[in-house]
């Protein structure tokens, strides 16, 4: 893998975030490109391939041209570079040696893609995403849409669509970045969520979806009244969409109209022919098909977002009918394991909703991370404005009991960045003791998910790391004036240090 050549689309140097979401947002990134993710003439900033665009012109986003294979390597190009630019593969080779539709994949792996992503800043990206859930925008249904260009009855998974294999011991290649639309026929229900679809052969695929997950209770709701799910299985996809079927919302709460809000404009979608789903009219490609939850299947070893195996047992199976896509489709993949863009695209999601359930019980809360180094599910950190006694313990239980994967819990004053962990490391060394301000509570039902289960238990931790007024009597920091400050911000300037 070495000798692969990646080509940098731009020489640029480090990027401004806030310019980047500016230019995204306004359509002014370049747009002409040579390639599969600028051949429309016009593209809808709906679209995967606006978001591209940006990255290509801030020089985050690398083509590769060499051959390159399905099994193992994409996966490996992807870890090798799971912090660094988004990447292009525009050479794959399909199990037969057939050339197939180009791959990109570590396009959200930092919080500065979010924020271009969103069309926000870093620091507003929450506050975003609170937004929209609050006030969602009802859809623009069209006629038609780029996704519905070519239609394929009865597709063959593995050969019409380039699913990377992963890691060795998984059971199969899967589709990671699919956003699953489905509706319940009789209460109306929506959801939109993410799965991973392992192929079985010909149009069928294993969905790994958690029996508590909401695509599960819909699908079981389904086989109780002997029908099967109807789903839509939407790849490649704006960020606004794949960060929305991600949020922890309650069931029958549509995650579409969150994707509009998120926007800024209605989200434009399209009917699928056969079950009438709606889906998003610009992303890549559609597989239009039904979940059987009376049809298990043991999927085997898969990796998890902590970066080892689990064992799940039976999951269910979906049938595909139909597969629609653009006539020049590029193929999304999220790399899955202890990675930055997996653990992220559930982090930040995580976060938002913890900030909406935790503040109805304390209103001091200011800022939540779920961060990649508890792999974007199993630490959070929160950032109270003026806590009062007590406030720390009691936001402890509310994050335990809002999200049940969260194991520890780290509570900190609203000058400590939550999302950065060495200022967190830095609170808990000066602001906690052992001994008064860690809270150990054994035995708690745990996810399936959590790496240290025993018997459905884990134990859980909270740190309370804020200011307490008996431990000094000052907290001020030492610090250079604030005019020598700005003076040396001015000088580092012109000599182009910062």
């Amino acid at each position: 893998m070495t000798d692969m050549i990646l080509m940098r689309q731009s020489a640029s140097g480090s990027t401004n975030p806030g310019l980047l979401a500016d230019m995204f947002r306004r359509g002014q990134a370049d747009v002409h490109a040579k390639d599969a993710i600028n051949s429309e003439a016009t593209h809808s900033r709906q679209s995967i391939r606006a978001f591209l665009s940006a990255l290509r012109g801030a020089g985050e986003l690398a083509s590769i041209a060499q051959p390159i294979q399905l099994d193992y390597e994409i996966a490996g190009c992807l870890a090798e570079i799971d912090s660094g630019p988004a990447l292009h593969f525009t050479n794959v080779e399909s199990a037969s040696g057939a050339v197939t539709m180009p791959v990109v994949g570590n396009l959200l792996n930092s919080l500065p893609r979010f924020a271009l992503g969103l069309g926000t800043t870093v620091d507003q990206i929450q506050a975003s995403l609170l937004a929209a859930i609050e006030k969602p925008l009802p859809h623009r249904v069209l006629r038609s849409g780029p996704c519905q260009q070519e239609v394929i009855a009865g597709p063959s998974l593995a050969d019409e669509l380039p699913i990377p294999r992963f890691f060795e011991k998984e059971g199969g290649a899967y589709v990671t970045a699919g956003a699953i639309v489905a509706k319940d026929r009789v209460t109306g229900h929506t959801n939109l969520s993410i799965a991973r679809l392992m192929p079985l052969g010909g149009n069928r695929a294993f969905v790994g979806i958690a029996p508590n997950h909401h695509l599960a209770v819909l699908a079981r709701a389904a086989y109780a009244r002997g029908e099967k799910l109807d789903i839509a299985v939407c790849v490649g996809n704006h960020p606004a969409v794949l960060v929305a079927a991600c949020l922890y919302l309650g069931l029958g709460e549509d995650e579409l109209p969150i994707a509009g809000a998120l926007l800024g404009e209605p989200l434009e979608v399209v009917r699928c022919a056969g079950s009438g789903l709606l889906v998003p009219a610009h992303c890549e490609c559609v597989l239009e098909g039904s979940l059987d939850a009376g049809e298990p299947f043991t999927e085997g070893p898969v990796s998890e977002f902590h970066g080892m195996y689990e064992n799940y047992g039976a999951g269910v199976v979906a049938t595909f009918s139909r597969l629609t896509r653009r006539s020049d489709s590029i193929f999304q993949i999220i790399l899955p394991g202890y990675h930055p863009e997996h653990c992220l695209l559930g982090g930040v999601a995580i976060a938002a909703g913890l900030v909406r359930a935790i503040r109805s019980a304390v209103s001091s809360v200011s800022n939540v991370a779920v961060g990649v180094g508890g792999a974007g599910r199993l630490h959070a950190v929160v950032a109270l404005h003026g806590p009062r006694p007590g406030e720390a313990r009691k936001v402890m239980f509310a994050v335990w009991a809002a999200v049940n994967l969260i194991k520890q819990v780290i509570i900190v004053d609203d000058d400590i960045d939550p999302w950065n962990a060495l200022e967190v490391e830095w609170a808990q060394a000066t602001r906690s003791k052992p001994e008064r301000d860690f809270v150990i509570v054994p035995g708690v039902r745990a996810d399936r998910s959590e790496p240290l289960e025993r018997d459905g238990t884990i134990g859980k931790l909270g740190i309370d790391a804020t200011r307490k007024e008996d431990d000094r009597r000052d907290w001020e920091l030492a610090r250079p004036t604030r005019p020598a400050l700005a003076r040396a911000r001015e000088i580092l300037r012109e000599n182009r240090l910062v």
